[in-house]
């Protein structure tokens, strides 16, 4: 059963990622091959994004020294989209900055579709001022009419990621988006992760692949991946203490599989 059908029969997209994953694990575990390596694609990917939450600032200047260090980042994405309002999106972001100064990071957003039109305007030219590399998702999934209006004199690049779920949906805003996030769980595995790609590139746009709140095993796939994409969101399972599966690697910021394990590179230990 294809993910289309399972999704006429109402199954869950996590639920399929599950099924679609195991298959081409197994695909992977028959051939050989590490899934990356069956896939045609190099190793690794670019370093991944850590995102440091909606937070007091002054958690914000003890954590963010603490996740630099620990992971090795080289990119922190913050997430912003305050139900307190701009301006505490704004204390936000300079407690992030001030607390990243002399650490060689750069700094990026997700406002998780909080901000309005009006508000992701501003924010965005704010935000440009202060060297924020891109945004991903400024405005709510409901409110992709007014995408084209915010991409039209846009100051950062738009990223869209619960605008995006499937394949279908890159032609749709293909028009008023720089790039599309997927993920493996909200888009139902492997298999259309590698159909959203090809549309995206088939229009243009820039790539990247996140994740929810996922172990090594469902990160280990999309790292497998990772030479898809322009930029990377795997970090969730930094937060799992203990992790039940081992086969990642993080270095320099990049997290990758295992070179030479056959499969996607993940094993549960538990």
């Amino acid at each position: 059963m294809g993910w289309k059908l399972a999704r006429e029969n109402g199954v869950a997209p996590c639920a399929w990622a599950a099924v679609d994953v195991a298959l081409w694990d197994c695909l992977a575990r028959g051939a050989g091959q590490p899934l990356y390596r069956l896939l045609g694609l190099p190793h690794n990917g670019v370093a991944t994004s850590v995102t440091i939450g909606i937070l007091p600032p002054e958690v914000v200047k003890e954590r963010v020294p603490e996740v630099v260090s620990r992971t090795g980042a080289r990119y922190l994405k913050i997430k912003l989209g305050s139900p307190d309002g701009l301006d505490a999106d704004c204390d936000m972001f300079a407690a992030v900055q001030e607390a990243a100064n002399g650490l060689g990071v750069s700094l990026r957003v997700d406002a998780n579709g909080g901000w309005n039109l009006t508000g992701a305007q501003h924010m965005m030219a704010w935000l440009k001022e202060r060297g924020c590399d891109y945004v991903e998702q400024p405005l709510h999934y409901d409110a992709d009419e007014d995408l084209p209006a915010l991409f039209a004199d846009r100051a950062l690049p738009v990223f869209i990621d619960e605008s995006c779920n499937f394949s279908s949906d890159v032609a749709r805003l293909a028009h008023c988006v720089d790039g599309v996030n997927l993920k493996l769980m909200k888009c139902g595995g492997i298999t259309e992760a590698l159909r959203i790609v090809a549309a995206a590139r088939a229009h243009g746009l820039k790539t990247m692949i996140g994740c929810m709140g996922e172990s090594s095993v469902a990160i280990g796939a999309g790292a497998s991946l990772a030479a898809l994409f322009d930029h990377i969101d795997l970090d969730s399972h930094l937060n799992l203490l203990p992790d039940p599966a081992s086969g990642l690697q993080m270095n320099a910021g990049v997290v990758s599989v295992e070179a030479d394990q056959p499969g996607h590179g993940v094993s549960l230990t538990c």
